[in-house]
């Protein structure tokens, strides 16, 4: 979000104004009791639903287990944007991806935004962070951004490689995915040698890269990331009985949008139930590893004796299609990208509780500041979990009245060549795209049809407009996706002319090259007509 957005520096300055008079103040905490401490363990790409019956059946999860047995799971928590960088902009900003303007992964907060770790710092917390953040603008790959912004252009190109799987080790290979056992062995450290010291309350935050796939280098410029890679040792955790091979539309039926996204992550082709199950197995064993993780942190939590005294939080960027709707990765509403794992424990919170509400990763800002006894600014798009977790009347724990029953959810970058909003509300799931009549919108009853292969939205005309009407409330979506598009447009524009010359070769060759060199001349001309 550059400064001069809707919000920029005036929307920083509101949150600054959290101490002041913008908010109002948390009634004290009974008996002055002290501050507790809070862990964030934050992965990439776990599919929520693998947190609860029956995904839980597929695959050992023992830390994510104990978090349930001694705390809260969260049956319907979503990502605001199924997509990295912008899910993680609206976790760390309490804001819609609307409101922070986080288009697509190039695309996110200024670097000196007022996030809840910042206020919490300056109410007196110790804060600590190690791993994967990935919240501000500036990162991943050229291919990334310009397959972003080229969305709206009449081409179809495969920008993945194939979805595949990987074993590597031997049955006593713990640690695959090194790095983030490097940062994992950090935070431990951290909380046996400082934490355990420390006279303030403190805030811990670990970022997981885990479960995300690995890059394939055979597919291009900073590769793609294809590649579901373990080891035999995680292999052992998974429960291939229970994998269940998912339901495909023929590739006629599905819905445009879904099409192109299965193309573009060159999932149209043919596909064994063995490789499908692979993939599936490969996924939930690399799930097994980041609950090891999870379970490294709990650990040296109750080894300090700080366990008691600590709120330990677990969630995702987003989730992980592994091959259902003809998908692997995120980039889509439906469940297995748009369902995040969310797991509190710790002081006050109570234990096996299981929440059927719809909450979504924007209500981590106000829940911080909650844990925290900071006064929770009025303009945030998320609501505190605390009265939830607590079981209180959310009249009484809010100013701003009840929590609302609905989350919304909207995407704006690659592999979808359209702006997508979804609103989740009680059963129902509300898919709509662009302007709302260009593209057809979907609706799905996710108690009839969870694996979500029946779009009912012509079936249900009057309940689409109802929840239209709703979705419009809080965002006038047409318009946010008509500048979204011409964003794409300027970006690319200015890019295009940065590179002078050598546009021609650097476009060729970027994730879709495999496909753009057997007709270079077709693709510029394409762009060119957009342009």
């Amino acid at each position: 979000m550059r400064g001069s957005g809707p919000l920029g520096r005036a929307g920083l300055a509101l949150l600054l104004m959290a101490a002041g008079a913008g908010a109002r103040p948390r009634p004290a905490a009974p008996g002055d009791q002290p501050r507790s401490n809070v862990v964030l363990v934050a992965c990439d790409s776990l599919d929520g639903r693998l947190t609860f019956f029956p995904g839980n059946q597929t695959v050992d999860l023992p830390s994510i287990n104990f978090m349930k047995r001694h705390g809260t799971v969260f049956l319907n928590a979503y990502t605001n944007s199924p997509i990295c960088c912008p899910s993680r902009a609206a976790m760390w900003s309490g804001l819609f991806t609307h409101l922070t303007e986080s288009w697509n992964n190039f695309k996110g907060l200024d670097p000196d935004y007022v996030t809840w770790m910042d206020l919490m710092e300056k109410h007196g917390y110790r804060a600590q962070k190690f791993g994967k953040l990935d919240f501000t603008s500036g990162h991943h790959s050229v291919s990334n951004r310009v397959e972003a912004w080229t969305r709206d252009v009449d081409f179809l190109l495969r920008q993945e490689g194939r979805p595949m799987v990987k074993l590597t080790g031997h049955g006593k290979h713990v640690r695959v995915m090194e790095a983030d056992w490097r940062n994992t062995d950090k935070a431990v450290n951290w909380i046996k040698e400082e934490a355990v010291n420390l006279t303030q309350p403190f805030i811990l935050y670990l970022g997981l890269n885990l479960p995300h796939p690995y890059p394939s280098p055979y597919a291009g410029e900073n590769f793609g990331s294809s590649t579901f890679l373990t080891s035999p040792y995680w292999l052992e955790k998974v429960n291939y009985e229970a994998i269940k091979i998912p339901k495909w539309s023929s590739l006629s039926e599905m819905h445009p949008v879904d099409y192109y996204s299965s193309y573009t992550k060159n999932c149209t082709g043919e596909f064994t139930k063995e490789e499908v199950r692979n993939i599936r197995a490969f996924y939930y064993a690399m799930c097994a590893e980041t609950d090891a993780m999870l379970g490294e942190i709990i650990s040296a939590l109750r080894d300090t004796g700080l366990l008691g005294k600590t709120i330990i939080i677990f969630t995702a960027d987003h989730g992980e299609l592994a091959m259902e709707h003809r998908q692997f990765y995120k980039m889509s509403m439906y469940e297995g990208s748009s369902h995040v794992p969310l797991l509190v424990m710790g002081p006050g919170v109570r234990e096996q509780q299981q929440i059927p509400n719809v909450v979504s990763l924007v209500d981590i800002y106000p829940t911080m500041l909650d844990i925290a006894r900071i006064p929770v600014p009025q303009n945030l798009s998320g609501y505190s979990l605390i009265p939830l977790l607590h079981e209180k009347a959310e009249s009484e724990a809010s100013p701003r009245g009840p929590r609302p029953s609905w989350v919304l959810s909207e995407f704006h970058g690659c592999n979808v060549n359209s702006s997508v909003y979804m609103l989740r509300v009680g059963k129902w799931k509300y898919i709509t795209y662009a302007d709302g009549s260009s593209v057809l919108p979907q609706l799905f009853d996710l108690s009839a049809d969870p694996d979500e292969l029946t779009n009912v939205a012509i079936t249900f005309p009057v309940l689409v407009h109802s929840l239209d009407k709703i979705l419009r409330s809080i965002v006038n979506y047409p318009k946010v996706s008509s500048s979204v598009q011409e964003y794409n447009k300027q970006q690319f524009i200015t890019w295009k002319e940065s590179l002078g010359h050598n546009y021609s070769s650097v476009i060729a060759n970027l994730r879709w090259h495999q496909d753009w060199l057997k007709d270079q001349k077709k693709y510029e001309n394409a762009i060119d007509k957009w342009l």
